[in-house]
């Protein structure tokens, strides 16, 4: 009996030709490094993912109500919604929030159609009818969710901290990456003119003699038009208070020649606006 031997020719030739089979391997591997290197990359890339919030305020309801007659009336009808991957929901005192996750083939515009749909047949069917408002369906974009925190604290008054914070944000707003800079837990500064109404009334001067008062001096005032050089210029002329204690010593009315000023009537206190939002870290505000 004869042996038969069969030859794959490419084989053959790869095994005659180690040297040029090196060659050819290194020179993909460089290849594949450099498409690699020059992929385009985004640090922070867009997500693109169909979640849909609705909120619903009920003021003066409790928790368990909230849940009974609103969470649940919408959750009932998301569920016959086509696409549907998930549905959380949380129901606290006098607020109920309902997210939607749909499959990642549905657009986020037709699902936030198909969820207004749905909210629209619960308002008409089981939603309390004295409710103060609609309930409200948005979208949730993560491209305008914070990739950065960044917290400023020390040993300082507030006035100066916000200082600080104010100087790193306009920095930080100046890089042309950057779209937008929020600042939580700063206090804005705030004037309080705290009126003594039995002095005032003693003095007869009312809210809006003072109210007035003030405005006056915080205005611009227009001057004319005045002809410079065959050129027409117009002349403000800008009224402003630079100090608080420039606000205390306005004269407010001067009857029989004797001004009373606003210091007479009124405390005037340079303070902050009343906290609406709160940064920790650690334990301590930032």
């Amino acid at each position: 009996m004869k042996d038969i031997f069969k030859e794959f020719k490419p084989s053959t030739w790869a095994i005659n030709n180690r040297t040029s089979i090196y060659v050819f391997t290194l020179i993909i591997t460089l290849w594949g490094m450099m498409s690699y290197d020059n992929l385009p990359k985004e640090s922070f890339p867009e997500i693109v993912l169909p979640m849909i919030i609705v909120s619903t305020v009920y003021p003066g309801t409790a928790p368990e109500n909230m849940e009974n007659l609103v969470t649940k009336p919408i959750e009932k009808q998301m569920k016959s919604i086509a696409g549907v991957k998930k549905i959380t929901s949380n129901s606290y005192q006098d607020y109920s929030n309902v997210i939607i996750e749909f499959n990642t083939n549905v657009k986020p515009e037709i699902a936030k159609q198909k969820v207004k749909d749905q909210v629209d047949k619960a308002k008409a069917q089981d939603l309390p009818r004295d409710m103060p408002a609609a309930p409200n369906v948005m979208d949730i974009n993560f491209s305008e969710l914070p990739i950065m925190f960044v917290n400023v604290s020390g040993d300082f008054d507030l006035n100066k901290l916000k200082n600080y914070a104010d100087k790193i944000k306009d920095r930080i707003e100046g890089m042309k990456e950057i779209t937008r800079v929020d600042m939580i837990g700063a206090l804005d500064r705030e004037i309080q003119v705290n009126v003594d109404m039995y002095k005032a009334q003693a003095a007869q001067i009312s809210i809006g003699d003072i109210e007035r008062s003030i405005g006056y001096e915080n205005m611009t005032i227009s001057g004319g038009i005045v002809k410079m050089e065959g050129m027409e210029r117009t002349i403000n002329v800008k009224k402003e208070l630079k100090s608080v204690d420039e606000l205390r010593n306005l004269i407010i009315k001067s009857p029989n020649g004797a001004p009373i000023y606003l210091k007479d009537l009124a405390d005037v206190v340079d303070t902050f606006e009343k906290q609406k939002s709160y940064a920790r870290l650690g334990g301590k505000n930032v």
